[in-house]
């Protein structure tokens, strides 16, 4: 079990074709969820489980944070110097104790009439991260062509 290096998800890049991601709008709501190193995350993770590879407690646990994680407000999409991009704002966890190894960005919204939870990226924090009675902070990169968290070149 492990966390892969970053990886936008296979199956997300398939959906983008099929029309099922919209970051222009917010018709779509995009989530966060964090994980231990348990976790078993990568580019064929296909959607948002509380312990991805069958373990146990992969998801974090703590007061101050729920499975399943916190929505992320999109910063919008673009296209500069022939790359779209999107990008989201920073996210914090309040009054957390809690160790995290990645996350995984994914899709709630309703498909066909059932919520989803596609997955559309892993992210690797390179090593345990850990608060204790304190504030967790993903910070996301600069909304610019070659920051920016998802680009399409």
């Amino acid at each position: 079990m492990a966390i892969t290096t970053n990886a936008i998800c296979n199956s997300f890049k398939k959906e983008l074709l099929q029309g099922k991601h919209d970051f222009d709008t917010s018709s779509d709501t995009y989530k966060l969820a964090m994980y231990t190193s348990s976790a078993t995350l990568g580019k064929s993770t296909t959607n948002y489980a509380t312990n991805p590879g069958g373990g146990s407690n992969t998801e974090v646990t703590s007061s101050g944070y729920t499975a399943g994680g916190k929505a992320l407000v999109n910063q919008g999409v673009k296209v500069s110097s022939s790359i779209a991009i999107t990008d989201f704002a920073d996210l914090s966890f309040t009054g957390v104790t809690l160790t995290a190894r990645g996350a995984l960005i994914y899709n709630t919204t309703t498909d066909g009439g059932s919520g989803t939870t596609d997955a559309v990226c892993v992210l690797d924090f390179g090593g345990d991260k850990t608060a204790t009675a304190g504030t967790f902070t993903i910070q996301f990169p600069a909304f610019t062509t070659s920051a920016a968290i998802l680009r399409l070149t």
